[in-house]
């Protein structure tokens, strides 16, 4: 029973193998599935499945001028790569310079411009590559210029630019008046002492000296008449009168020095009060001797004499000195007023004592242009010109 059992079941099982098939795919849809295939396919796939007849490698590999023109428009395109340019103004402190005017040149040409943000910083983007240069500018500020290369695709920072305080340079001409001007050389000349110690106050070493007011003309004589040394040489000459007894009228001993000094004190300061400062006024005139210094011996010379009848009017033109002349005579008619009778002069001995006294000053002035310059030391500015 068992063996029937299983020889039935076995024989079952190869009953039903042998009559296994294949399965049957209508004509219907063998034709839709080849359709499908065939548009789903790759173009591609078409294309390589098709080599070239003559050489299949040659005809899918660039060929070397490709790659050469493919390389130069890589480099090309990088080398036009615009970059960018960044940087702050700033002042001397560090400060940021807010509202800095920034002109981009390249080329020599300008190219952009902007103003300095809150913070001092600037940028210029989409700058093609090269060498540039950038002007900061500001008021109040001088104006700065740096300079560069910027590379291709480059992000330059540029180091803060400084800029300087602007230096207002401002061309001042002070100008003195004349009576300024003649107030300084008189200062000077005040200082002008022949051996160090004798006052030569009215000798100008300045050619074109500015002339001087009435007020300093005064002050002029006020000074020269009033020096110590000037009281001292009257002194020295009424001793000398005294020791010779001239002008006997007044006596010997103390009462006839007095007087003797008093007249010796009263010719100088008279003379040169009436001479100097007062016909100096009205006449316009300069009582200064100017000296020469340059020119021939013999053209020095006739100039110091002519100058005791010539002199510098306040205009600067040459002219008669009738100061000098007339202060000579006044001072002569004068004189009769305080001398002994016996000594007084007529009016031809006025006249001829007013001629030896423009011949003195002729004198005075020969020695002025030769010999008292070399005495005197330390002769402040004596080249010193009018400004």
């Amino acid at each position: 029973m068992i063996v029937n059992s299983l020889g039935k079941a076995g024989s079952i099982g190869l009953v039903k193998q042998k009559v296994r098939r294949a399965p049957f795919w209508p004509p219907s849809v063998l034709l839709l599935v080849l359709v499908i295939l065939h548009w789903t396919l790759p173009a591609e796939l078409s294309a390589q499945s098709q080599p070239s007849s003559n050489n299949p490698e040659a005809a899918s590999a660039p060929t070397d001028a490709q790659k050469a023109e493919a390389q130069a428009r890589q480099q090309s395109s990088t080398q036009q790569t615009p970059g960018s340019i960044n940087g702050a103004a700033v002042d001397s402190s560090g400060a940021a310079v807010v509202g800095a005017h920034i002109k981009l040149t390249r080329d020599g040409q300008p190219d952009q411009e902007l103003l300095s943000g809150d913070d001092g910083q600037f940028s210029f983007t989409g700058i093609a590559p090269g060498p540039f240069q950038l002007t900061v500018s500001s008021q109040n500020f001088a104006a700065q210029t740096v300079g560069g290369t910027l590379h291709p695709g480059e992000v330059l920072l540029v180091p803060p630019i400084q800029l300087a305080i602007a230096t207002n340079v401002t061309q001042l001409q002070v100008t003195l008046s004349t009576e300024e001007i003649a107030e300084v050389q008189i200062k000077e000349e005040e200082k002008q002492r022949v051996l160090g110690f004798i006052p030569n106050f009215y000798v100008s070493y300045v050619p074109d000296a500015a002339p001087l007011t009435p007020k300093q003309k005064f002050e002029l004589a006020w000074k020269s008449s009033m020096d110590p040394v000037t009281f001292a040489l009257n002194a020295a000459s009424a001793g000398i009168e005294q020791a010779v007894d001239q002008y006997n009228g007044f006596g010997q001993g103390a009462d006839g020095y007095a007087k003797r000094y008093g007249t010796s004190f009263a010719d100088n300061f008279i003379g040169t009060f009436i001479g100097g400062a007062i016909l100096p006024s009205i006449l316009k005139q300069d009582p200064r001797y100017f000296y020469k210094g340059t020119g021939t011996t013999r053209s020095r010379f006739f100039y110091a004499v002519a100058n005791a009848v010539i002199c510098k009017g306040d205009n600067g033109r040459w002219q008669a000195n009738y100061s000098n002349i007339l202060g000579n005579l006044a001072a002569g008619g004068i004189s009769n007023l305080y001398y002994p009778p016996k000594d007084q002069s007529g009016a031809a001995l006025t006249f001829e004592n007013a001629l030896i006294g423009i011949g003195a000053t002729a004198a005075a002035n020969v020695i002025q242009e030769f010999v008292v310059r070399k005495l005197t030391p330390n002769l402040p500015n004596h080249n010193l010109s009018t400004p």
